[in-house]
């Protein structure tokens, strides 16, 4: 029986010396990689069904780092995402991170905290990848409730009270509370706990984002 695919770690930067010693550095840990100067070679490239995670540089030709990060933000994909800035760049990294990026280093970077990013990475995508096909279940399982079920179902996620609830969406609390009734039986769920773990797994799954501004 075939084992399971070696990780793989995607390398995009426009500077191809930047691109060939952080594939090297890679190389000398054990580690597999594909590297790219153009980011949007790599988008034709990359595939959801491939483990590993990519190394992005932020501020690159033709695409941005973040505009690549959003266009990797589709169903089914895992490969968590480590920016390289530079030091102008700092914002835009923050960006990405507030955008779902694993995390990132600025340039120049001392080699073990890369390498140590790099493994996170890596990990983070193992255990998405293993936890992938109950989360799309509860994803699907959110979809499918109504539109006021669905806001209901996020508010209690949230931890907002039916009062709150109620107030903020012009309803009354007894209105409120029957749409929780019915999301709870939709989810298939009989605790409010059971819905927020359901609520909370689905928010997890990568949707397409709209492109940044």
């Amino acid at each position: 029986m075939a084992g399971r695919p070696e990780p793989t770690v995607f390398v995009v930067d426009d500077e191809r010396d930047v691109c060939e010693s952080i594939g090297m550095l890679l190389r000398s840990a054990g580690l597999r990689s594909r590297r790219f100067t153009d980011p949007r070679v790599f988008l034709d490239a990359i595939r959801p069904e491939t483990p590993g995670c990519v190394v992005l540089d932020v501020r690159m030709p033709h695409l941005s780092g973040l505009e690549v990060q959003q266009r990797l933000l589709r169903p089914g994909a895992f490969q968590p995402v480590v920016f390289v800035s530079g030091h102008g760049d700092i914002p835009m990294a923050l960006r990405a991170v507030r955008a779902g990026a694993l995390d990132f280093v600025e340039k120049p970077f001392a080699s073990d905290v890369l390498l140590d990013l790099v493994r996170r990475a890596i990990a983070a995508d193992a255990q998405r990848r293993s936890e992938g096909p109950a989360r799309e279940q509860a994803a699907s399982l959110v979809a499918a409730l109504t539109p006021r079920e669905r806001e209901v179902a996020e508010a209690v996620a949230a931890g907002e009270s039916s009062r709150d609830t109620a107030l903020r969406l012009g309803l009354s609390v007894r209105t409120v509370e029957m749409h929780r009734a019915r999301a709870l039986k939709a989810l298939g769920v009989k605790s409010t706990a059971d819905m927020i773990r359901l609520v909370l797994a689905a928010r997890s799954v990568p949707t397409p984002a709209l492109p940044i501004r």
